[in-house]
């Protein structure tokens, strides 16, 4: 073959690629957008059932323990098996969940939902969870894929087309879930779940992923392989901080998982805040496909970092004042960054951490950088109904600060928001000035961008 025809045909075979990269981008949207209007919808309805804090606070616990559970046993299914499988098997677990889910909202009756002390509620909630959870493979196998599909020069801006799809996913179930639980509770909800559920599935059968078979290191047990998986990441010097970093602001952003919506409910109407945030997730496509068209520039940690300079300086200011104006300009700013942030951290691990172990190192960072989260999400919201929302509404706070901050139930939230972001943009700042920041940047640039590419078939 001349080196012309060689040009040309990898040129096809990396078009051919690109296809199958859109393809499961695609495919991931829908799976993304029905776990979220399920999260969403699952957590607005409670609170509109219960109006408890307490229990928008617990779901969030719940999913976020889970998360942190599985995401190692995740990322070893990941590794060991086929990219297509793990993805079917995801989307089987959540169209059985929530068939279960579907069947027992039939045969429950209402009243039964408004005890936020039922335990028919809390295993309702427990099964949505899991076949929401269980969707999460596709979080860990879809960053090994771009390894695979993408050019090493490329994939940051890959990265950004993801934290794009993730931004439609938003808008789309922000929206539609505010308005599906608003005219029919969860039971629209449920039967949407179940009908892109099965068609994602079917679509997924559509797609072949070039994979030659499943690529393994000599040394890699066929199990789960937490203390290899961990030796990979304490020897990139920087890379087990980096984790760390992104634990410990995960422990704060257990705060807003468990309090935002409440917050926003308090407001305004289910509808209204349902369709705010669908215009605010607009947010997250515009950031995704500014780092698909710019990239990351040439040290995505130091982008990392920055970002995250920007997301708890807004967390401090938009709770001053107890309007939806100055919360949507700062989630709206909020969500524009965040594409940065999760493309960042993607690019590094992609460049750094040898392909056959990514599955597992991904795995590795979701398991463990939610791992603070659930005691964010379990303790913040008693700590705000019992503390700080009676600090502000009659408390000692209210006759300090009530004067210019407000009192009241969402001055209390604002409030925890406010302290959550000090000390996030202090942690982030010491951050910058550490050693560890400077060994992974280092680590980086110095990676050479072939050192991950995965064998595919030609």
């Amino acid at each position: 073959m001349s080196q012309e025809e060689q040009s040309d045909h990898s040129a096809a075979h990396g078009a051919s690629k690109q296809k199958v990269f859109y393809h499961l981008l695609a495919n991931t949207l829908f799976a993304s957008v029905i776990n979220f209007t399920v999260w969403f919808a699952i957590t607005f309805y409670a609170y509109i059932e219960t109006k408890s804090v307490f229990v928008t606070g617990m779901i969030a616990g719940v999913y976020l323990i889970a998360t942190m559970l599985t995401g190692i046993w995740f990322g070893s299914l990941v590794d060991h098996h086929k990219k297509r499988n793990v993805m079917a098997a995801s989307s089987l677990a959540s169209l059985v969940f929530y068939a279960l889910s579907f069947a027992m909202y039939l045969v429950t009756p209402e009243h039964v939902f408004q005890d936020q002390y039922s335990p028919v509620l809390w295993g309702f909630i427990v099964l949505l969870l899991l076949g929401v959870i269980a969707g999460n493979i596709r979080t860990i196998a879809l960053p090994t894929l771009v390894t695979i599909l993408i050019p090493a020069t490329r994939r940051d801006k890959a990265n950004g087309l993801v934290g794009t799809v993730s931004g439609v996913s938003f808008l789309v179930t922000s929206v539609i879930s505010g308005l599906l639980v608003a005219a029919g509770g969860m039971l629209y909800v449920l039967i949407l779940a179940l009908v892109i559920t099965a068609v994602s599935l079917v679509h997924l059968f559509t797609v072949t992923i070039p994979e030659k078979g499943i690529v393994h290191a000599e040394d890699m047990p066929k199990k789960v392989d937490l203390k290899g998986t961990f030796k990979v990441v304490v020897a990139i010097p920087g890379l087990l901080a980096l984790v760390l970093f992104s634990t410990f602001n995960n422990f704060l952003g257990g705060v807003f998982m468990a309090l935002m919506d409440a917050y926003g409910l308090s407001l305004m109407s289910v509808q209204a805040w349902g369709l705010l945030w669908g215009v605010l997730s607009a947010g997250l496509i515009v950031g995704g496909l500014i780092v698909a068209k710019r990239g990351l520039g040439r040290n995505p940690v130091r982008t990392l970092l920055l970002v995250n300079v920007i997301m708890w300086a807004i967390c401090v200011l938009f709770p001053l004042h107890g309007s939806i104006i100055p919360l949507a300009a700062g989630m709206l700013i909020y969500m524009l960054v965040i594409p940065y942030a999760e493309a960042s951290e993607q690019t590094v691990l992609q460049r750094v951490v040898p392909y056959e172990r990514q599955g597992r190192v991904f795995g590795f960072a979701q398991s463990v950088e939610q791992a603070a989260s659930p005691l964010t999400a379990f303790f913040i919201g008693p700590i705000t109904q019992f503390i700080f929302i009676p600090l502000m509404t009659t408390g000692l706070g209210a006759d300090l600060i009530g004067s210019w901050f407000g009192t009241g139930a969402d001055r209390g939230i604002a409030l925890v928001f406010i302290i959550t972001g000090v000390i996030g943009l202090a942690a982030t700042i010491l951050a910058l000035k550490s050693k560890y920041y400077r060994q992974l940047s280092r680590k980086y640039l110095s990676a050479p961008a072939t050192t991950t590419e995965a064998p595919v078939a030609s």
